[in-house]
């Protein structure tokens, strides 16, 4: 962003004033819509208070009438409640689905790379993850006196065979992997999301038994008479902590922008004049949803104190009460262990997600650790190449050592022999017995202890995949197609 001028900027109330002005607003915002939950839950106990009172002070058929509202409102509070769990259980399946594929992905890439049959085999020519020991001899020595040029023309032709080679049968990384293990934790996995299908199973019917309930019972009644507005009360308190919700929403990512702003600011990110102008703006709005939060929160207290009203009237009518009806008191019965079910129910879909969450754990780790196999297998080629290009060179120069060695060898055998031709004959064989001696001859072997190093073959092409997917990042993350 451009920097406006200095004087300008100066008339703008700095950033950290803004932010502080926002979080004021959201806590207080905070404890508003926390009393009016509070206030909420309240009139929902004292709702229930009221209408088990205006049952008994009012003749049977409006009584009724009133239970089978809070019975509805039980129904749907247990319904709301059910349907928050399911939201969490979607979005545990929508986490699970991305760690899922994102190891189903790693697995399909390990199953695409193939290995070459030199990098598991045990043989006499390379084998890297069994005993570096040759097995020319019977003893696990090999014969120091081998030619390097040997060694070279053996590679050659084993390059040359390696061309036809069918790929068909060969190993791929995933034929290293533990299938088995992972089989193991996505059971385990599913087994337990089983377990949490069973446990919301078991009040799936509770809203339509009570539904059905309610209008069995209904319609065994004569039309209603007058009864006092419990309903309408609630539904404008949830209505109103509806809105009040929104607005704390909004208090909420209003705070989240000014602070990332302040942030921002902090790491040397510059606001325009229009910026910190729309900043202002939006903070000048503060006292307006503030002033509506705590008129919703007056509106929430009016209708407790309604309902607080109703209830010590219903009290006073306590003594007139002459009858309740005994399936009402059954209902109730029914509805208190629904609820008191539902709620060990949620604690037990908790420990259940809990766990849950646990075990995508080790999903995710498994995706990891699979992840930097492959890196590191890729890595692994490339060092194979480097040492073989390094063998291949120190041999190269041990053979061209040997065969000067060779060529001098028998330059001197040649010149030993004409001087014997020439001068043998004259000297008496007594006389200097060294002088018949040929030339001593050399060769070039490794160290006493050391054996010749052996390395599996690398097809070209294997070898420039390799490189390719270190040099792109070729690397599968986590949820990375659901992004």
């Amino acid at each position: 962003m451009n920097s406006p001028p200095n004087e300008t900027r100066t008339e703008q109330p700095p950033l950290v004033s803004l932010v502080v002005q926002s979080k004021k607003a959201l806590q207080h915002g905070e404890q508003l819509c926390s009393r009016a939950n509070s206030l909420t839950n309240a009139s929902a106990q004292c709702a229930v208070d009221v209408l088990t009172l205006d049952a008994k002070v009012k003749w049977a058929g409006e009584a009724v009438i009133d239970q089978l509202k809070l019975a509805a409102s039980v129904a749907k509070s247990i319904e709301l409640r059910r349907s928050q769990l399911e939201r969490r259980i979607r979005e545990w399946d929508t986490i699970r689905s991305q760690h899922t594929t994102a190891l189903d992905n790693i697995l399909e890439a390990l199953g695409a790379q193939l290995v070459p049959p030199d990098f598991h085999q045990t043989s006499s020519d390379s084998s890297l993850f069994g005993s570096h020991d040759s097995i020319d001899k019977p003893n696990g020595i090999s014969d120091p006196r081998l030619s390097p040029s040997a060694t070279l023309r053996d590679h050659q032709i084993s390059r040359k065979t390696r061309q036809n080679i069918d790929r068909t049968r060969w190993k791929t990384l995933r034929d290293f992997v533990d299938e088995a293990a992972i089989e193991d934790v996505l059971d385990s996995v599913e087994s337990e999301r089983t377990r949490l299908d069973d446990i919301m199973t078991s009040t799936y019917h509770y809203p339509e038994t009570l539904s059905n309930a309610v209008a069995s019972i209904r319609e065994s009644l004569p039309s209603s008479g007058a009864y006092p507005p419990i309903n309408p009360i609630l539904s404008i308190q949830e209505h109103t902590t509806i809105d009040m919700a929104r607005h704390l929403e909004s208090l909420t990512a209003h705070y989240e922008q000014m602070a990332s702003a302040l942030h921002d600011s902090e790491t040397g990110e510059v606001f325009s004049e229009e910026d910190l102008r729309e900043m202002n703006r939006d903070t000048d709005e503060l006292p307006a949803i503030m002033s509506e939060l705590e008129e919703s929160v007056k509106a929430v207290e009016a209708a407790h104190e309604k309902l607080l009203t109703a209830k010590v009237a219903a009290s006073e009518k306590l003594d007139a009460s002459s009858s309740i009806l005994d399936d009402l008191d059954e209902l109730g019965e029914i509805m208190s262990d629904m609820l008191e079910k539902q709620e060990e129910i949620e604690g037990d879909c908790e420990d259940v997600l809990d766990g849950l969450q646990q075990r995508l754990q080790v999903v995710e780790e498994l995706h990891h650790r699979y992840v930097l196999y492959q890196s590191s297998f890729n890595k692994l080629l490339v060092e194979i190449a480097r040492r073989r290009q390094y063998r291949e060179a120190a041999e190269k120069i041990v053979d061209g050592m040997v065969g000067q060695l060779r060529a001098m060898a028998e330059e001197e055998r040649q010149v030993r022999e004409d001087f014997n031709a020439e001068h043998g004959a004259h000297i008496p064989a007594d006389l200097c017995p060294c002088i018949e001696n040929l030339p001593t001859r050399w060769d070039v072997v490794p160290l006493p202890g050391d054996v010749r190093e052996t390395l599996p073959e690398i097809d070209s092409d294997l070898l420039a995949q390799a490189r390719e997917k270190l040099s792109t990042g070729d690397v599968i993350f986590p949820g990375a197609d659901s992004l």
